[in-house]
């Protein structure tokens, strides 16, 4: 951690940050341990708008933890908080690796103490947890008699994944027009803390294709934990394995429903680091 005379420095000429992606997903992070922690919900925003401030799909924010490598927190771009996001997390695991020399990691979310490995050549693999699959764990607004066929049009599945998710099995996820029905869907009543939507259809016993919109109000190249509950909702309805590949816009992931856990594995990638400059920050 610096010192205070750096911290001041720091906050005197801005709010430094890294810009990542996991297949698309992209993210701008905050090292909080060594810099001010300024993230508000207004600044999530602003950040966030990908004309006016850098753009993400979700801001990571990382703190010094008593339990585990780092203590990490997930905004949307909407400036609301998120309780997963896999793709960030994988993204996470090539940071800790880079700054520890460690193969196996882990990192606290307000969701779970999250275990994590790199696999070499930048592909890390994260168990994401056990899904949720009790309606108050997920959660939904109310008791569901069946999970697995939600009482909307086209049957959902309800999945958590320290998230929740709603995911629907189609004939063809292309032909979906996700700006038009994802926004009703995320806040739909039955999900009281909106929802991720997928829509997935499956291509073998072995493969999904998925398209995702995320809560937030947006549509993302990739969601790793909605590839999870994705996953979950396919075995579940005995369409596929319990490993699998998801092929999502920005690439494809492996899923594989251990018994300990999901564990999903694909790449991360560092695009560039910056500063918010002072000008910027005092704008919001």
């Amino acid at each position: 951690m610096n010192n205070g005379s750096n911290t001041t420095r720091k906050a005197t000429s801005g709010l430094p940050f890294r810009k990542m992606h996991g297949l698309g997903n992209d993210f701008v992070i905050v090292d909080a341990r060594s810099a001010p922690d300024l993230i508000t919900h207004a600044l999530a925003r602003a950040i966030g708008h990908r004309a006016f401030g850098v753009g993400f799909d979700q801001l990571v924010v990382l703190r010094d933890s008593d339990v585990a490598d780092l203590d990490v927190e997930f905004w949307n771009s909407d400036g609301s908080r998120a309780g997963a996001c896999g793709n960030a997390s994988r993204c996470i695991a090539r940071l800790i690796s880079e700054e520890t020399g460690k193969s196996d990691m882990s990192f606290k979310t307000d969701h779970a103490v999250l275990q994590a490995r790199s696999l070499g050549d930048n592909i890390f693999s994260v168990n994401m947890g056990l899904p949720q699959l009790a309606w108050d764990q997920i959660p939904l607004a109310g008791p569901v008699e069946d999970l697995m066929n939600l009482p909307l049009p086209g049957s959902p599945v309800a999945v958590g994944m320290g998230n929740p998710h709603m995911v629907f099995v189609v004939r063809d996820a292309e032909s979906v027009d996700l700006k038009t029905v994802g926004p009703n869907l995320e806040h739909h009543a039955l999900y009281p803390e909106r929802t991720n939507v997928e829509f997935i259809h499956v291509i073998d016993r072995n493969a999904i294709r998925m398209r995702v919109w995320e809560r937030g109000g947006m549509i993302t190249l990739a969601c790793g934990s909605g590839a999870c509950a994705a996953a979950v909702a396919a075995h579940l309805k005995g369409l596929t394995e319990r490993k699998i590949t998801v092929h999502l816009d920005g690439g494809p992931l492996e899923i594989d429903w251990r018994e300990d856990g999901i564990w999903m594995t694909g790449t991360a990638t560092h695009v560039f680091d910056g500063i918010l400059t002072r000008e910027f920050l005092d704008s919001v």
